[in-house]
């Protein structure tokens, strides 16, 4: 069985920003190399993991999607030995002047995210109207230094550490999605040692937070039947209660809208209910901002279920969850995948 605080924080302790996931790529697969029977890892770098159905071939298979990709910057231009910056991923630039950051360069530099000391005189404007231009890293070398080891496109990674807080609360940078890829981990990890009969592909995919490339591209090479997609939402904290936000604690939500299909929504509110698994129903009304926008469509289209796990300070080097959301997450996934009759695929009708 995973140690889940173990894993979920040596993911967060890695590098991956979309486009550049294989640090986190080569973790996965390890942890994740006896947990299924084959792994393979895309063109464009998602890592897809099989754990074999029971059932006679050809079977029918589940998609169980989670992206490993990470928000972050990349080096747009070198003045005077500071380092200007463009994001990859939405972030807001309030939050980001003082945070600790690894350029990866010809070796990874250590550095911090500080205000151009012209922004900082009386006068200028305020911090609300921060902005990525009036941002630079710093590195603590002298410019002819970073000439040698630094080139622009070089990515640049958050580089603070998790902190484990009171009451098994998780704090850190990348929560968005690392920790379902530590949900879908339990979940395998749950099935070990049994049987079920689908086909189940695990997938760790890529560039979620700038295109949907990886889910996209691996959902038309892997063809499933049906597929789950897991990611984060918004959790309550202060000014931050209205419908669209969840408790911590609380469980997963239940995504309801166009990207997701009724039956599948219907039968996971089923075994959440049969599991006394607590379990929210999140309103999507007009998309999910989920990767399931592009497995959706996939081939001839896949009926589609979306999972979140909340999380608070979303896109911020500090983003807070619950251990106990990212348990019960995976374990309403193995309830799933445990259920999934020979001729589930017949029930699948769009009954709205």
């Amino acid at each position: 069985m995973v140690e889940l605080m173990s894993f979920v924080k040596s993911l967060l302790s890695l590098p991956g920003i979309s486009g550049y996931e294989t640090p986190v790529r080569e973790f996965i697969s390890q942890e994740w190399s006896g947990l299924v029977d084959e792994l393979k890892t895309s063109k464009v770098g998602s890592l897809s993991g099989l754990r074999r159905g029971t059932g006679n071939a050809p079977r029918p298979s589940l998609l169980i999607t989670a992206h490993m990709d990470a928000i972050g910057f990349m080096v747009s231009n070198v003045k005077d030995g500071f380092l200007q910056i463009s994001n990859i991923g939405g972030i807001d630039p309030r939050v980001l002047p003082g945070v600790p950051v690894m350029v990866h360069g010809r070796r990874d530099l250590p550095g911090v995210l500080a205000l151009n000391p012209a922004q900082q005189s009386a006068g200028k404007k305020s911090e609300s109207s921060i902005t990525l231009e009036n941002l630079v890293v710093d590195i603590g070398l002298s410019p002819a230094q970073v000439t040698k080891l630094v080139n622009i496109g070089d990515p640049i990674s958050f580089n603070t550490h998790p902190v484990e807080l009171e009451g098994g609360y998780l704090s850190g940078h990348s929560l968005d999605n690392r920790i379902s890829i530590g949900a879908l981990t339990v979940c395998l990890s749950e099935l070990s040692g049994t049987g079920q009969y689908w086909d189940v592909w695990a997938l760790a995919s890529v560039q979620e937070e700038i295109n949907l490339g990886g889910a996209a591209t691996s959902t038309f090479e892997l063809n499933p039947d049906i597929a789950v997609i897991l990611d984060t939402t918004y959790a309550r904290s202060p000014g931050a209660e209205g419908w669209e936000f969840f408790e911590l604690g609380g469980g997963p939500t239940l995504g309801l809208g166009a990207n997701i299909h009724p039956c599948l929504g219907r039968r996971f509110q089923e075994i959440a209910d049969r599991s006394n698994i607590p379990c929210k129903v999140e309103p999507m009304p007009i998309d999910s901002q989920t990767d399931a926008w592009a497995v959706q469509v996939s081939n001839s289209g896949v009926p589609c279920m979306v999972i979140g796990i909340p999380i608070r300070y979303m896109h911020t080097p500090v983003e807070m969850a619950m251990l106990d959301d990212i348990r019960m997450t995976g374990r309403l996934l193995a309830e799933f995948i445990r259920t999934l009759e020979p001729d589930f695929l017949s029930r699948i009708t769009w009954e709205d």
